[in-house]
């Protein structure tokens, strides 16, 4: 039975309940009295139920699919702003035990070569990522109880937090690995971890156990319930998403918002963030095995929809996309991009020999930070490197009552502003330089609040005269 509480996965992922839905939304996909209703709801920016989100996804009338891209763009700058939130991957090691069909780290694949980042090339690759600019990190990193222990991954946290290089610093790091025990969650949350990432690549049992047929990842109800071990453990914000192309896209779509609802009525919290890679080619792997594959027009409605249905989630897009997809994608609710990627293990201090490489996919994205800050700012868009929320204490709850009722901005707008000084002054190529700094001009004067707006601009002085790290 489909049980939105429950704490046992097929129950809260009930698949009678999504085969349901997207009968529901077949039957009613013409039905422009009911669509026009749900529109109308989501117009309050209060969220859609999965039944309700996936008559919008299955809608074939051309005049309401625009009205949903229309809606997607004001939800996001409603509750987000114009600001874009910029993180890099940072891949730790590539062993791994799982024989996952769809990933060349997968253990029957002998020709890519195993590599694991020592503390000290850890701190190169930082080095390296904060002379870029970066100050927000996704670590990665395969299941590997022996090779990539928990003992690992926290000493890498340790490393990474310390490292000071001339202006830069590393202050936010989140992490994306296999599903683990509450008590180890635990253990990542004292180490100051921002969010536990973990994606669930396809929310069909029968092809999620197809799709692993080896290793700790096969199970499906312990890898679907790492969210909710997470919450138990104190980690407040999680970000999830699924891989698309594995299994069909509506069926995923409506299982993605059930975990949504799920965690919202157990824990009162949703998704911190929603990704939604597509399959890529890679190492051993053909996307063409894979015949889920969808096109870049259905890319854009899923992300639309995502963003209507769940409009206080950041919604991520990294460098698997090529330039014309992402910016398509920064339209219609994406809110957090990667930049200058490398997806493999180590890459960013030297490039690895192309004999060697340990590419988890291919990047189609190959700008450098600059230039996709540069990219942004041309349309429009504030290139945010804060981390303030996570520092402040505005994870979980407190993040998601401040970014339902839209107050969010009211600290994001001039962290983001702040932040991007910080980059312009330390990182940025001239033109990139002047481009940046007109923006602030214009977008300092669009902070309401007078002292708000007099603390910001005062602290931009200040970051102009060499301080750092301000932030409300």
């Amino acid at each position: 039975m489909y049980d939105v509480k429950s704490p046992r996965a097929e129950e809260f992922i009930n698949h009678d309940e999504v085969l349901e839905t997207l009968a529901y939304a077949e039957s009613n996909k013409h039905n422009a009295e009911l669509i026009d209703s749900i529109i109308a709801k989501a117009k309050l920016g209060k969220g859609l139920s999965h039944r309700e989100a996936a008559v919008l996804l299955d809608c074939d009338i051309d005049e309401k699919n625009q009205e949903i891209y229309r809606l997607a763009e004001q939800l996001k700058k409603d509750i987000y702003g114009n600001r874009i939130v910029m993180f890099a991957p940072l891949y730790l090691s590539n062993y791994c035990i799982n024989g996952c069909l769809y990933c060349p780290y997968h253990r029957q694949n002998k020709h890519i070569p195993r590599k694991k980042l020592s503390q000290d090339e850890i701190r190169q690759e930082v080095i390296a990522l904060q002379d870029m600019g970066h100050k927000r990190l996704a670590l990665e990193a395969g299941e590997h109880p022996v090779e990539n222990p928990i003992e690992y991954i926290l000493e890498s946290i340790k490393t990474i937090y310390g490292i000071k290089h001339k202006n830069g610093a590393i202050r936010r790091v989140n992490v994306n690995i296999a599903a683990t025990t509450v008590e180890n969650y635990r253990k990542l949350k004292d180490a100051g971890i921002g969010t536990y990432i973990l994606f669930q690549e396809t929310y069909h049992k029968e092809s999620y156990e197809r799709l692993h047929p080896s290793g700790p990842k096969h199970d499906y109800a312990y890898h679907t319930e790492a969210m909710d071990r997470a919450m138990q453990g104190g980690i407040d914000d999680v970000g999830f998403g699924v891989l698309f192309g594995l299994e069909h896209f509506r069926y995923e779509f409506t299982a993605l918002l059930m975990h949504a609802e799920h965690l919202e009525a157990v824990y009162g919290v949703g998704p911190h963030t929603i990704s939604v890679p597509r399959v890529k080619p890679a190492e051993d792997i053909d996307p063409d095995s894979f015949d889920n594959g969808i096109s870049d027009d259905i890319f854009a409605k899923l992300i639309a929809c995502i963003r209507v249905a769940v409009p206080y989630t950041g919604m991520i897009i990294s460098t698997r996309e090529s330039q014309q997809v992402r910016e398509r994608a920064l339209h219609l609710g994406v809110s957090q991009i990667s930049g200058a990627s490398r997806t493999s293990v180590g890459g960013y201090c030297e490039p690895e020999p192309e004999e060697s490489r340990t590419d988890q996919f291919e990047v189609s994205d190959r700008r450098t930070l600059d230039e996709v800050a540069h990219w942004l700012m041309g349309m429009g868009y504030i290139p945010s490197f804060c981390t303030a929320c996570y520092r402040e204490g505005r994870t979980g709850d407190r993040f998601m009552s401040l970014s339902k009722s839209g107050q969010i901005q009211n600290c994001c707008h001039p962290n983001a502003l702040m932040t991007l000084k910080e980059y312009l002054m330390d990182y940025a190529s001239e033109p990139t330089r002047q481009r940046g700094e007109e923006l602030i001009r214009q977008e300092v004067e669009n902070i309401p609040n007078p002292k708000v707006k007099e603390i910001t601009l005062r602290n931009l002085a200040a970051i102009q005269n060499g301080r750092r790290d301000f932030h409300f």
